[in-house]
């Protein structure tokens, strides 16, 4: 690795979001670390307040800052909105248990995203941009949730089949917790789809030059390969009545492909070539 490829921390960021973010990172590290010690009431309020310290943060950065994106920007704004749905079902399903690592990913991704803050966007008029992105990272972040309830469901499966039905893993029905899942896929596609559209139809308003707009490398054949395979994923389900093991496999194929897509095209430039650009 070059020299010049080592992360700059914090660089351009602002007192606020310094104070916010580390902030939040602390808050989120001590229910992620000693949820028993603090007592689950403190941690959860320790949770609580991380969330929003964080959702302060990436609104400050949005709002108050020059533009900056990157990989580690993405995984921020992805597990915030995660930790969003799953505060809200914890409300709607009470028995549906906090899973700390959750918080030590939010920590991590506040963290990331300080050692790599991404490159400036490039200068555009268009507000499609700002309706681009918004529909890309709720995608990411609705297929994150979808995959976090596969792997609940996963959990509630093993539960069942070591004759322990009563000792729910997830706090909500089986069948409960499939729906959910098909529905943050459906939801999910159908963002992936939009986002696919803007950038296919409006790539250089988007980004100005042709060679920043949409053209077929790596980053855009991996994400349409994942919307390929939540599309199959969605029919099979409503046609062959797809799921269970099956269904989380091509949710998780399916996931991971998005992944690599621009978050690890990103990750590449940023941590391993140390482009920025």
């Amino acid at each position: 690795m070059r020299i010049n490829s080592v992360p700059m921390i914090l660089v351009g960021a602002t007192p606020v979001s310094v104070v916010l973010g580390a902030a939040a990172a602390v808050a989120y590290a001590v229910p992620a670390l000693a949820a028993r010690r603090v007592g689950l009431l403190s941690a959860r309020r320790l949770l609580l307040a991380a969330w929003a310290l964080h959702g302060l943060q990436l609104g400050w950065l949005i709002a108050g800052e020059p533009a900056r994106f990157g990989f580690a920007q993405t995984l921020s704004i992805t597990v915030w909105l995660v930790l969003t749905i799953y505060l809200v079902e914890t409300r709607l399903y009470p028995r549906m248990p906090i899973r700390w690592a959750l918080a030590g990913f939010g920590s991590l991704a506040i963290i990331l995203a300080f050692i790599y803050p991404g490159a400036h966007l490039p200068d555009t008029t268009s507000p499609l941009l700002a309706l681009h992105w918004a529909l890309g990272l709720t995608a990411y972040g609705l297929l994150a949730v979808a995959v976090a309830h596969g792997w609940l469901m996963r959990r509630a499966e093993q539960a069942m089949r070591g004759a322990a039905a009563d000792d729910d893993a997830s706090g909500i029905p089986l069948l409960k917790l499939e729906r959910l899942m098909f529905r943050f896929v459906g939801a999910g596609f159908v963002l992936l789809t939009l986002t696919l559209v803007v950038g296919t139809f409006f790539g250089e308003q988007l980004y100005g030059p042709v060679d920043l707009g949409w053209h077929w490398d790596h980053k855009h054949v991996f994400t349409v390969l994942s919307w390929i395979v939540f599309a199959a994923l969605l029919v099979g389900h409503w046609r062959f009545g797809w799921r269970g093991r099956r269904a989380v496999r091509m949710l998780n194929t399916g996931a991971v492909l998005l992944l690599l897509g621009y978050v690890g095209s990103r990750f590449v430039m940023e941590v391993l070539l140390g482009r920025t650009g």
